[in-house]
């Protein structure tokens, strides 16, 4: 019986019914609750590197499961700020890895999937070239280059221990404050799934219409 199941008399059908939000909802607390830390580096290893799963959700699930579970609030941040580093890094080390010239055919050829384009990788490498580190930092708070700012830094075959303490420090800032929010509200909160529900499915609906949308528009953008 899933998590939703269980808990049947709150709404989580409500808009999304037993769709993606329940399913992704679901998903994400078995994970973290047969995993543990482990649970929480994988989700986070598996959102760098596909954007559709948004660590808006996982982190404050994680966060709320820390609150009343036996996961520690600064575990939660160090083991989620770790998968999402690695997932970082394997970014920065194909980029680098390549020349531009074939990382940009293989953008053009597979990048549909992740949503990546290369209009996408040039709007950040813009960034990179006008600020510099600080937007390694900057990066990994902001939805839309996330996932793509370890690019750059690769291309550009930035120092790696440089590369690694700016993407380090904002992705840490990133997992403490959704985490600790996550975490303050699960404490608030006797069953997590009163506060849990609804704010996945508002989230996870909108990474959806947001994927769907980039998949719709693509050949457009394409041209």
């Amino acid at each position: 019986m899933s998590v939703a199941e269980e808990h049947a008399d709150f709404p989580v059908s409500a808009g999304f019914g037993v769709g993606a939000s329940a399913a992704v909802y679901d998903w994400i607390i078995q994970l973290i609750d047969w995993g543990g830390y482990f649970g929480v580096f994988l989700l986070m290893l598996l959102e760098t590197m596909f954007p559709p799963l948004p660590s808006e959700v996982i982190l404050p699930l994680a966060g709320m499961r820390a609150a009343q579970g036996p996961l520690g609030l600064t575990g939660v941040i160090i083991f989620a700020t770790a998968g999402s580093m690695l997932g970082n890094f394997l970014w920065y080390l194909f980029a680098r890895s390549i020349s531009p010239e074939r990382f940009r055919y293989f953008i053009e050829r597979h990048g549909r999937w992740i949503t990546m384009d290369w209009r996408d990788v040039e709007k950040v490498q813009r960034q990179f070239d006008r600020h510099g580190a600080g937007i390694v930092m900057v990066g990994r708070i902001i939805p839309a280059l996330r996932t793509f700012i370890s690019v750059p830094p690769g291309i550009l075959r930035m120092p790696v221990a440089r590369f690694l303490f700016w993407s380090t420090l904002g992705t840490a800032m990133w997992s403490a404050a959704l985490a600790a929010a996550g975490y303050g509200l699960g404490a608030g909160f006797e069953r997590i799934e009163e506060v849990a529900a609804p704010l996945t499915a508002v989230i996870v609906g909108s990474a959806i219409l947001w994927y769907a949308w980039r998949q719709l528009t693509w050949n457009r953008r394409a041209r």
